[in-house]
């Protein structure tokens, strides 16, 4: 698919979120319904009348190409991605540098490894369409802000074995610490709500760190943000529950 091709539909889903009919937008640029269709199904618009649905619908060029570019990025690997990253711990630590933006100068500053064996690993990552190797071996990276690992897929399956502990073995103490565990018991309709929040908040996270990308590396300091959320009673809870509770409980629950 071409760029102008996916602009078009980028288009079409903008004015379609902004509840703009082809009528709608016929009568605003001077054109008939049925012109409108044919220009948005041919895909065939010329400057000069991408200039006029802009306008009329009140959306920038910028926001358009900005929201094109945002959709062509990548949300999620494939299975056998995610399998062949963590089955090589060089090429998994150079995939999670470009992800933080660090240069391949900085790569081969922290890590033990020479700049032709980091170099190797990026043509690699860009075989992948994970980054994008462009010239001077700057790094471009084609992940979207809503990127996230396979939920139990291989990357996660691995952080549960050999990091979650290790993050967790902690006092939480410190300047830039913070642990709350909290549990408690609500609707349906409330846990929807904050898991929808959680999400956001996810996704403002991604926003920083994209908006932090260009600052100077010795400005910056690695965080990492565990949120979660899930139906769960503890092993030493469940081992004193009493039998005849758990039946009536899944007995209540298979009715809904």
């Amino acid at each position: 698919m071409t760029k102008a091709s996916t602009l078009i539909d980028v288009l079409k889903r903008e004015l379609k979120s902004r509840r703009i009919t082809y009528f709608d937008l016929a009568q605003k640029i001077g054109v008939s319904e049925s012109s409108v269709k044919r220009m948005f199904a041919s895909k065939n618009l010329s400057l000069h009348r991408l200039d006029q649905i802009l306008d009329a619908a009140q959306i920038s060029l910028h926001e358009l190409t900005s929201r094109s570019y945002e959709e062509s990025l990548i949300d999620e690997l494939s299975y056998e991605q995610e399998e062949e990253l963590i089955s090589d711990p060089k090429k998994f630590i150079v995939a999670v540098s470009a992800m933080n933006y660090l240069t391949l100068q900085q790569i081969v500053d922290i890590y033990a490894m020479s700049e032709t064996e980091v170099i190797a690993y990026l043509v690699r990552l860009d075989h992948l369409g994970i980054i994008e190797l462009m010239p001077n071996n700057r790094i471009k990276l084609l992940l979207s802000r809503i990127f996230r690992w396979i939920p139990n897929g291989p990357i996660q399956k691995f952080h549960r074995r050999e990091s979650f502990a290790d993050y967790l073995d902690a006092s939480f103490d410190g300047k830039h610490d913070m642990m709350q565990f909290i549990t408690v018991m609500l609707s349906k309709q409330s846990s929807a709500m904050l898991l929808t929040r959680m999400r956001q908040l996810a996704r403002d996270i991604s926003d920083q760190h994209h908006l932090d990308a260009n600052l100077p590396f010795e400005e910056k300091h690695r965080m990492s943000f565990m949120l979660s959320a899930r139906p769960w009673i503890p092993n030493y809870f469940q081992s004193m529950i009493r039998p005849e509770y758990i039946a009536n409980y899944y007995a209540q629950k298979n009715k809904k």
